[in-house]
């Protein structure tokens, strides 16, 4: 059988298939986990509970769906659009709330956007040339930010004390660390790939 048969006969992967539907559940509750989180003015009451309980539920669909779509081959160029653009609006969506809130510093919002924007945008120019893998400090990136932006969320101070919001801040600060190396490592990488596709291409 040719290659051309071969993959002929492979059955093709549909989009409308669990994974990707929790991606895109994932994009929808991101506003509404922001109006429960702003619908009080960030007051500490019930909703604000349930804002940050549905952020973690949210943030954590990111490796169950990831897990599902690769294990049962169902791995879809939707699902790869569409996974990278569920976490930036859920995150972002989170720091920007609070930040409306004035729990959380406009430019620590600024930082962590530009630089989770720049690169997915800067990830589909070039998918087509080469691909950026994700390295293992992006992946601590990744539960850096979970951890923290969780931590802002959730008003654990009302039950423990003030002390809390100081844990938050060290853990905020970490996230945000990260975020900028990570975006310096992923853009020497960038490069380094750019200048060996060139020279293959030679």
């Amino acid at each position: 059988m040719t290659a051309s048969n071969a993959s002929a006969a492979e059955p093709r992967i549909s989009n409308w298939n669990l994974p990707n539907a929790i991606t895109v559940a994932r994009i929808v509750l991101a506003p509404v986990f922001m109006w429960m989180l702003l619908a009080d003015d960030g007051s500490d009451g019930a909703l604000r509970w349930w804002a940050a309980l549905l952020f973690v539920v949210a943030i954590a669909s990111d490796g169950i769906d990831g897990h599902i779509a690769r294990s049962r081959n169902l791995v879809t160029d939707l699902g790869k659009i569409l996974d990278p653009i569920a976490d930036k609006v859920l995150t972002g969506g989170a720091l920007f709330a609070l930040s409306i809130l004035g729990e959380l510093p406009w430019w620590v919002t600024a930082v962590v956007l530009v630089r989770e924007i720049g690169i997915t945008v800067h990830r589909f120019i070039v998918i087509s040339d080469h691909v950026v893998a994700a390295a293992w400090m992006g992946k601590l990136k990744t539960l850096a930010q979970a951890v923290a932006i969780s931590l802002a969320l959730a008003p654990f101070w009302v039950l423990l004390g003030d002390w809390v919001l100081w844990v938050n801040g060290v853990f905020m600060t970490i996230a945000v660390l990260l975020t900028i190396a990570s975006g310096i490592d992923y853009v020497v990488t960038a490069v380094r790939g750019s200048r060996a596709d060139r020279q293959v291409k030679r």
